[in-house]
C-alpha cells in the first residue's frame, strides 16, 4: 500500500512543477511584454509645435579632432564654450539634463580637457554670484555608478543648493527585455552599497577602483536618460537653449560632435519635457519659464524649429527621408546606425535616385579599448551591397576618440531639412526606450544656416582640412563583408542585448 501511494503521489509533484515552470515563465513573459509596450511616462515622446524664428537666432556649433599628417592632434571645439556662456548669462533659472558628468576615463591615459569640473565649477559660480538662481541639474543613474558608487562632483552640487536629480529609469520601456523582466521580478530589489565593491570597473582604467556585483546587474538593462540639453533665461527675458551630442564627460572631450543653439519660444518645451522627467524621477519643484510668444517672422530666411524626443525623432526623420525623391540628397554623419527602420528607408530613397552619403564611425575606439566594428561596419556593407553601391559610406579617422555626432541633413527641393542632438540611430535611442533630444529644423537651402550646415558635412566629406589634415577615409578603409558579425549585429539589435 505505500508503495503504491508514493507511485501515486509521483506523478503529482511532476504536474505541480510542471504548472509552477508554466506560471513563471507566463509571468516573466507578461512583465517582459508590458515592459516593452508600457504607456511611455509624461515628458517623454515629445513633437512639439513647429515655432517659426528668425535664423539669427539659430546658431549651428561643432568640435572636431582629428589629426594632422605631422602626427599633431587638430581640435576645434566650441560646443561648450557655447553651453558656458548660457549658464553665465542666466537671470532668475538653468535647466540642464546631461547623459554623462564626471571624470571617469575608462581605459584612456589621458584628458583633453576636464569639462565635468569646467561644467560644475561654471554653474556653482552663477549660483553664487546670483543666490536666488534656480538651478535644476539631471543626470544619468550611471554616473554614480547605479547607486555603487556616489559622485563627489554631484554631491558637491547639491550642497551648494543646486537640484541635482538622478533619473529613475524604471517608468522606461525595457530595450532589453529578455533580462530586464528577469531584473524586474527579482533583482531590483537588491540594495547597493555606497562605499564600493569587489567587481571590475569598466568605467575605470585596469586597477582602479572595483564597483558592486549589483551595480552590474543595473548596468544590464542598457538603458539610460542619453540627453544633453540645456536652458536658461536672458537679461532681455528670453529662452537661450542648446541641444548637443556633446556630454560634459572628460572621457569625452575630445570626441567630434555638433549642437544647435536658439534662444526663443521652442526653449519653453525643452523646459517643460525636462521638468517631467525630474517629477517623474522624484523632484517637487516648478521652473516659470514662459516668455512671451514670438510673432511669426517676416525674415527672408526663416527657421522652423522643432523639439522632438525619442521615437519622435525616428518618426520625423523616416517622414524626411521617404519624401525624398530624384535629385534629392541625404547626408548622415552619425555615431551608430543600426536601426532597420531608418537602413530600410535609405535603401528605399537609394533606389528612388536620391544620393545617399554616410560618414560613420568605424566603431573602433571607445575609451581606451578596442571594438570590433559592430554595428556600424555590417550596416555599412549592408547598404553598400544592396543598394549597388548608390550610397556613399565614409569612416571618419578617429585616433582614440569617437565621431560622436549625430546629424542628419535631407536636401528635398529647394528646402534642407535637419535633425541633430543627442539620438543615435538605433532601436535603443528612437524606438522609445532611452530619453532622447533633438532638433529639427527646415529651411530654404539656399539660406546661410543650411549652406553652413552642408557646408560642415562636404568639408569632412572631402578632406578640406588644414595642412593637409585628413578627416575621413574611404569605404574600403574598414568595410567588413563578415557574415558572423553582421547575424551578430541582427541579434542584438533586435533583442536589445547590446550597448548601442
Amino acid at each position: 500500500m505505500e508503495f503504491e501511494l508514493e507511485e501515486q503521489s509521483a506523478p503529482r509533484r511532476r504536474f505541480r512543477k510542471r504548472w509552477l515552470g508554466w506560471a513563471l515563465l507566463a509571468w516573466w513573459g507578461g512583465v517582459a511584454g508590458w515592459n516593452v509596450v508600457k504607456p511611455m511616462p509624461p515628458g517623454t515622446e515629445v513633437s512639439s509645435p513647429v515655432v517659426t524664428t528668425e535664423a539669427g537666432n539659430v546658431q549651428f556649433l561643432y568640435d572636431l579632432s582629428t589629426t594632422a599628417p605631422t602626427g599633431e592632434d587638430v581640435r576645434e571645439q566650441r560646443i561648450f564654450d557655447e553651453v558656458f556662456a548660457i549658464i553665465g548669462g542666466a537671470q532668475s533659472f538653468v535647466v540642464a539634463d546631461f547623459f554623462l558628468l564626471n571624470d571617469m576615463m575608462g581605459a584612456a591615459d589621458n584628458v583633453h580637457r576636464p569639462l565635468s569640473r569646467e561644467l560644475a565649477d561654471r554653474l556653482l559660480a552663477r549660483k553664487a554670484a546670483r543666490p536666488d538662481l534656480a538651478v535644476l541639474l539631471i543626470t544619468d543613474p550611471i554616473n554614480d555608478i547605479y547607486g555603487g558608487m556616489p559622485s563627489p562632483l554631484l554631491n558637491e552640487l547639491r550642497a551648494a543648493g543646486i537640484d541635482v536629480i538622478t533619473t529613475d529609469l524604471d517608468p522606461l520601456r525595457d530595450s532589453n527585455p529578455a533580462y530586464s523582466a528577469f531584473w524586474r521580478m527579482f533583482l531590483q530589489w537588491w540594495g547597493n552599497a555606497p562605499d564600493g565593491g569587489s567587481m571590475m570597473n569598466p568605467f575605470a582604467p585596469p586597477g582602479g577602483a572595483p564597483i558592486t556585483l549589483r551595480s552590474w546587474l543595473a548596468l544590464a538593462n542598457f538603458k539610460a536618460n542619453h540627453r544633453k540639453v540645456i536652458v536658461a533665461d536672458r537679461a532681455d527675458g528670453t529662452l537661450d537653449a542648446l541641444v548637443t551630442s556633446a556630454n560634459p564627460h572628460d572621457g569625452s572631450s575630445a570626441h567630434s560632435n555638433v549642437a544647435v543653439r536658439l534662444n526663443g519660444e521652442l526653449a519653453k518645451h525643452i523646459v517643460n519635457s525636462e521638468m517631467a522627467v525630474a517629477r517623474f524621477s522624484g523632484w517637487k519643484g516648478h521652473i516659470y519659464a514662459s516668455p512671451p510668444s514670438e510673432p511669426e517672422t517676416q525674415s527672408k530666411d526663416p527657421v522652423q524649429l522643432q523639439f522632438l524626443t525619442e521615437q519622435a525623432i525616428r518618426e520625423h526623420l523616416l517622414g524626411a527621408i521617404d519624401s525624398t525623391r530624384n535629385g534629392d540628397a541625404v547626408n548622415i554623419a552619425t555615431f551608430y546606425l543600426s536601426d532597420r527602420t531608418i537602413v530600410k528607408a535609405l535603401l528605399r530613397s537609394a533606389s528612388r535616385g536620391v544620393k545617399v552619403r554616410l560618414i560613420l564611425d568605424p566603431n573602433r575606439d571607445a575609451f581606451g579599448r578596442q571594438k570590433d566594428g559592430v554595428p556600424n561596419r555590417p550596416v555599412a556593407s549592408e547598404l553598400v551591397e544592396r543598394s549597388e553601391e548608390k550610397i556613399e559610406v565614409r569612416w571618419y579617422r578617429t585616433h582614440g576618440e569617437q565621431f560622436h555626432t549625430k546629424l542628419a541633413l535631407i536636401n528635398h527641393g529647394d528646402r534642407l531639412i535637419a535633425s541633430l542632438g543627442s539620438a543615435n540611430l538605433t532601436r535603443r535611442n528612437i524606438g522609445n526606450y532611452n530619453l532622447e533630444a533633438n532638433v529639427a529644423l527646415e529651411l530654404s537651402a539656399r539660406s546661410a544656416l543650411a549652406i553652413e550646415l552642408i557646408g560642415y558635412f562636404d568639408r569632412l566629406w572631402n578632406n578640406d582640412g588644414p595642412l593637409g589634415t585628413s578627416f575621413t577615409a574611404p569605404y574600403g578603409a574598414w568595410r567588413d563583408d563578415d557574415p558572423g558579425r553582421y547575424w551578430r549585429y541582427r541579434l542584438m539589435e533586435a533583442t536589445g542585448l547590446s550597448t548601442f
